[in-house]
């Protein structure tokens, strides 16, 4: 037995299947740990300790692929239509504090949630966001499915690195196919788009468009009507995002051969709402063209901004929701609703699950990041101080590809708060938002440093995630 040899074992580690003992140790080093393996040790590259019974293994690539081919439950899998939850980790040591939080909730969880964006300004490769997922599901004891999200993907070259890695997950976004001007455009206008749209892709015409969509569809307690100008509105809007999409599924289904996938269709990165009538277009033409998908990401009415609760009349966002969900019961419930930009929306949750019965997916990712600024901020406040006057003199360049409404006006004053003040300065909107779109700059510039405290206070840093995390998840509890 491993406790046996006075190994520094992380306990919630431990695993023994077909006679061989596998768990993480640590070392003197702070956040560095070793996966030490007892009994068969082929295909693990470490050294022989302890009279050579036990490996001692670096958490590397290659140790990470030997281990999920022993430990089925450490490759990520499909999840289907549970009520699930994207975690995103910019700095790849939150997962045990995800785990402790998605733990007997009923709630499906991924780990391993990044964009390309994200791991452009991280400087992380998909596989090492997968691989440190992994590893900190294996350090938890996680032993119960979980997915890969290959995020905000937007073009075919973006595929193959996640597809490589072992992503269950693709999140297309087609943002940059989408044509916002469609909401101000004449008929004239509209018609004149859409004879130029890519019909050949779309496998139809502009005329059997017309024809399939020409009509009332009853949906439950609301009847959608297409007229000439709301279809060419929808079909200019979004024809030119769904062949993208299509094209998008085929690389995908090139690449991954017979390995399972989910897809999830993301349009709410843009300008304008995405009517009812547009997501009935939008679900009909994709499965149409048998683009298979597992959840949809409308633009919902109001904004969704980064870190922040939700900011607009929540009538009016109940009511938009449940008509999107009436759209969702339409094509017998075989898709889930999904709210990007979802961290912190406190008030929207129990609307969502209302109107779902649970066909929902909650995508989260620089509140993790936030969680740990808020541990540095009560364990080194001159550090903290720091972060804060840097994303300041970063804020206005960094903001640029995210949906923030924060100034630096409305910011306190940095050097008025006390030391007991600031961890809650991770609560006020403004300063939220501005620390949470300049993660790149300050990781480049900050980055060992904050390795280096987070790796000293790792235990303090999962009960900061999972205090934060229980307040997401109740909403969506089924245990």
């Amino acid at each position: 037995m491993l406790y046996n040899l006075n190994l520094p074992i992380i306990d919630t580690s431990v695993v023994t299947l077909d006679n061989t003992t596998y768990a993480l140790v640590t070392t003197a080093i702070p956040g560095e740990k070793l996966l030490a393996v007892l009994g068969h040790t082929n295909g693990f590259v470490g050294e022989l300790q302890h009279s050579d019974r036990v490996m001692l293994c670096a958490r590397t690539p290659e140790n990470a692929r030997a281990l999920r081919a022993r430990l089925p439950w450490l490759q990520p899998s499909v999840l289907g239509l549970q009520t699930s939850a994207g975690f995103g980790d910019r700095l790849g040591i939150a997962t045990p504090g995800h785990v402790q939080s998605v733990r007997d909730t009923g709630v499906a969880p991924i780990f391993a949630q990044q964009s390309v964006r994200e791991n452009t300004r991280t400087g992380r490769t998909p596989q090492q966001v997968l691989d440190d997922a992994m590893w900190g599901a294996f350090e938890a004891g996680w032993r119960e499915p979980w997915g890969a999200d290959a995020d905000h993907l937007k073009a075919l070259a973006d595929i193959e690195p996640f597809i490589a890695a072992g992503y269950t997950f693709y999140t297309i976004d087609p943002g940059d196919y989408v044509d916002d001007d469609a909401e101000e455009d004449d008929t004239a206008t509209l018609r004149q788009k859409a004879s130029a749209l890519p019909w050949s892709d779309l496998r139809s015409s502009l005329n059997e468009t017309q024809q399939r969509y020409h009509r009332q569809f009853d949906i439950e307690d609301l009847p959608l009507a297409f007229d000439e100008y709301t279809l060419l509105k929808a079909v200019v809007k979004y024809g030119a995002a769904v062949a993208h999409m299509a094209r998008m599924t085929r690389r995908i289904q090139e690449l991954a051969g017979q390995r399972p996938f989910e897809m999830e269709i993301s349009v709410d990165e843009t300008r304008t709402t995405t009517a009812l009538l547009e997501h009935f277009y939008i679900v009909s033409e994709l499965k149409r063209l048998s683009v298979p998908f597992v959840s949809l990401a409308p633009r919902f009415v109001g904004r969704f901004e980064k870190g922040v609760d939700y900011i607009g009349d929540l009538a009016e966002l109940e009511q938009n929701i449940a008509g999107h969900a009436s759209i969702m019961r339409y094509f017998h419930n075989a898709y889930k609703l999904s709210l990007h930009t979802g961290s912190d929306k406190f008030e929207v949750y129990p609307i969502t699950m209302r109107h779902t019965q649970g066909l929902v997916h909650l995508k989260t990712a620089g509140t993790s990041y936030l969680e740990a600024l808020r541990l540095i901020a009560s364990i080194d406040s001159s550090f903290f101080r720091e972060i804060v006057e840097f994303a300041c003199s970063r804020y206005d360049t960094d903001r640029k590809t995210y949906h923030v409404s924060a100034t630096l006006a409305k910011l306190p004053v940095i050097t008025s708060l006390t030391d007991e003040q600031l961890p809650d300065l991770l609560n006020q909107f403004d300063a939220r938002q501005v620390l949470h779109v300049t993660f790149g700059s300050v990781l480049d510039t900050f980055g060992s440093r904050l390795d280096h405290l987070l790796n000293e206070h790792q235990a303090d840093y999962q009960v900061f995630i999972k205090r934060h995390f229980d307040k997401h998840l109740v909403a969506f509890r089924s245990r």
